[in-house]
Parts: structure tokens; C-alpha cells; sequence
């Protein structure tokens, strides 16, 4: 099949941006292959200036603009990474460049991409209200549209990853990449093949916006949602990426958003390192699917690493939670005076660390005589967890689980 970008195109873009955007390193992950049973690599994108793999894409497309389109200037819709590519590459190329992003961006995205010299254009609730304005400034202005994945240019930059990958490692078996638009899959499943037909090319989509799976099977699963993975939250694929990628990607994963908390927490807390939702995907995928892939060489893209410090921060002590070694718990006790000592005494003794105690007297599925005590411990695992709240039902003390348990699905 004769499809719109090829390896050419794509080892073309290798050279055309070599020296402006950085040639991220592919590292073998240890501590990832004891979570998944498999041989692990990645490649971090994260370390881009922008922090995200976009650049790839954006530059090659700028580089491809003639004199006049340059001085014109170009026009992209995104509200996150795409935004911050485009917005770099065309300061530094001295093209103008204007991004419209939907009026609820968050405003720390906003001012990363004016950071970067663009001209920043809120528009619409949503991103089909952006995409609207942004083709109505185009043909009012006569800017050159980059779009974030439907576009050849685009898809050859984002074929860059592949190279590099198979350059580093030839024996990867199999490349596993999130999927939003398409633009990186279908780069990199074009780059991959060409150079090693054998290998295998996985997607990842979240549950929550199945776009490209629901493409390819002709399925109709929702699409829509609050997902930590915002990064790859397309509603619609292109229409060039959907043509590749049903002609080179095995299969698509679909992750649910606690398997990608868990991805996050497991590349900050086993690799040091940071990665949004969309750049955890594949990781998401193994984890959650460990049998398909043991024995493989396994090669992932960490595509960006732009996340909320507080909503890191969430995701970390969510995972504590689930993994035991934060409980939070309801004693049921009698009222009278020094049962908080003893409480506090018997759980220091065991080696629990209490972070916070809340005492109510008024909780009407108490007897008058009785009061709860809400308390948060810090433990070494879950059967330290077991092992303290054993101790307490020992010693008379009736104790239920608090938000915990609902957070173990």
C-alpha cells in the first residue's frame, strides 16, 4: 500500500532538524522490568526544551514553509504541548506565529506559550470552538495552518523517534505509543517498519477516548471524559493517521486512569523521572497487560513530561493509599479520658506514623456514650497496615476502612 509519508520523508526530517531539537537519550528501565516481567526501554522525550515530543513534528513542518508563508505567518489550535512547539520553532525561525486555545486553558499553559513568543487567541468552550476560530483567522490572515497531527510534515518530524530508537537499539521487538491524533504512531510505525518489518507497533488509547480504536473496528465506544491523560484526549483522529496506522499498528490498548496514575507514580517513583498522562500511556499498557509482553524487548516513548505539580503531588499520595502505606481509618470508641493516648500509643508501638486524628462526639450512629476517632497512619505496606488495625480490634476497638477502599479498584 502506497501511504502519504514515507521513510524518506521521514530521514529527510531527521536532518533537517538535527541541532535544534535534542536527540534524547533511549535507556534501559531495570526497575520497570521487575514491575512488568519484561525488557524495558525508554526513550525520554520529556527532556525536549518544551518537555514534550512535539517539537519534532512542528519544526519540520515550519522548516517546509516557503518565504512568503514564513512571513506570513502560521496559526495552530492546541491547548498543551503542540502550542509550545510551534510557539518555540517559530520565534526561532522569526516566523509569527498565533495559537488559539479554548478560553478554559489553563492559564500556566497559556503563559508558557506567550513565553515562547506567540500570540495567544482564547477562544470557544471547547476545542471544536477553537479549531473554528483558528480557521477563521487563517483565512482572514492568510497564516499557514501547522496542525497537530493530520499533516505530513507533522508525521515525518514525529517518525524522528523511531530512528533514533532502532539506532540506539535494533533488537527492540516491539514499540508501544499513546495514541491521541495519530501524528507520532503513524511516524514512528512508518520509520520502524521500514527499517525492521518484524517489529511489532502497539497504541495505547485511554478507555475514556477510544478515537482511534473506535476508527479502526468500527466501533462506538464513548468518547469523552475527565482523564489524566488530557495529552491524548481527541475526539476525532486524522485522516492521513488513521490510513497508516490501520495499515501498520497491530493493536490498539485502552488503559483506564488508574493504570495510568499508576504509570506516573512508577516512572516518578522507579525512574526518577516526570511524565504526564499522555507519556505514561505506554507504561499503562504494560503494566497492565505484563503476560503480552514478557520475553520482548520493549521499547516505549515517554512524550512529555508537562503535569501539574499538584496534580503529581495527588497522584503520588493516591498510590500510597492504594499500595497500604497510607490508611485511613474510623475507630469506634468509648468516651472517656485517655483512650486517644492509648490509641496513639499502641499504633507508635507498632511503628505507625499517625499524620492526622479528627474526633467527633456528635456522629448519631454512635452511642451517647461513644465517639469516633478518624485517623490517617502512615504505614510500611499493607500487612503492616493489617498488622496495626488487628491490634486495635484486639484490643476492643472497632475499625472500618475509610477512603481506602474505595480507592483499591
Amino acid at each position: 500500500m502506497s501511504l502519504p509519508v514515507t521513510l524518506e520523508d521521514i530521514e529527510r526530517a531527521a536532518k533537517a532538524i538535527e541541532g535544534a531539537v535534542l536527540r534524547t537519550p533511549l535507556l534501559p528501565a531495570r526497575h520497570l522490568d521487575e514491575i512488568t516481567g519484561t525488557s524495558i526501554f525508554v526513550k525520554y522525550e520529556n527532556m525536549q526544551d518544551t518537555n514534550a515530543f512535539k517539537e519534532r513534528g512542528a519544526l519540520n513542518k515550519l522548516l517546509s514553509l516557503s518565504a512568503e508563508e514564513r512571513a506570513k505567518g502560521v496559526i495552530a489550535m492546541s491547548a498543551g504541548n503542540h502550542a509550545q512547539a510551534v510557539a518555540l520553532h517559530a520565534t526561532r525561525l522569526g516566523i509569527p506565529a498565533v495559537i488559539v486555545m479554548p478560553l478554559n486553558t489553563p492559564h500556566v499553559k497559556v503563559a508558557a506559550t506567550e513565553n515562547y513568543g506567540a500570540t495567544v487567541v482564547l477562544a470557544g468552550e471547547t476545542v471544536d470552538d477553537a479549531r473554528e476560530e483558528a480557521d477563521r483567522l487563517s483565512k482572514e490572515h492568510g497564516y499557514t495552518w501547522v496542525h497537530p497531527y493530520d499533516d505530513s510534515y507533522v508525521i515525518a518530524g514525529q517518525g524522528t523517534i523511531a530512528l533514533e530508537m532502532l539506532e540506539d537499539m535494533p533488537e527492540l521487538d516491539v514499540l508501544v505509543v499513546p495514541i491521541g491524533g495519530g501524528g507520532m504512531i503513524s511516524g514512528m510505525a512508518i520509520a520502524a517498519k521500514a527499517k525492521k518489518p518484524s517489529i511489532e507497533i502497539i497504541g495505547v488509547e485511554a478507555v475514556l477516548f477510544p478515537s482511534m480504536h473506535n476508527a479502526l473496528s468500527g466501533k462506538e465506544r464513548p468518547a469523552g471524559g475527565n482523564t489524566l491523560a488530557e495529552g491524548i484526549a481527541v475526539r476525532r483522529v486524522g485522516a492521513l493517521t488513521k490510513e497508516i496506522t490501520s495499515e501498520l499498528v497491530e493493536d490498539i490498548i485502552l488503559v483506564s486512569e488508574t493504570q495510568i496514575e499508576q504509570a506516573v507514580n512508577a516512572y516518578l517513583t522507579q525512574q526518577k523521572t516526570i511524565a504526564e498522562g499522555a507519556g505514561a500511556a505506554g507504561l499503562a499498557a504494560v503494566m497492565a497487560q505484563p503476560e503480552r509482553f514478557r520475553g520482548k524487548k520493549v521499547g516505549l516513548v515517554l512524550c512529555g513530561g508537562n503535569i501539574d505539580p499538584r496534580l503529581l503531588t495527588s497522584i503520588m499520595l493516591r498510590e500510597l493509599v492504594r499500595s497500604g502505606n497510607i490508611i485511613s481509618i474510623r475507630c469506634t470508641i468509648p468516651d472517656r479520658p485517655g483512650i486517644l493516648g492509648e490509641i496513639s500509643t499502641l499504633i507508635g508501638g507498632l511503628g505507625g506514623n499517625i499524620l492526622e486524628v479528627s474526633h467527633h462526639r456528635l456522629f448519631l450512629d454512635v452511642p451517647a456514650k461513644g465517639a469516633t476517632l478518624d485517623v490517617t497512619i502512615e504505614t510500611r505496606g499493607s500487612t503492616h497496615a493489617a498488622t496495626i488495625i488487628k491490634a486495635l480490634e484486639d484490643n476492643g476497638i472497632n475499625v472500618a476502612h475509610l477512603a481506602s477502599a474505595d480507592l483499591r479498584n
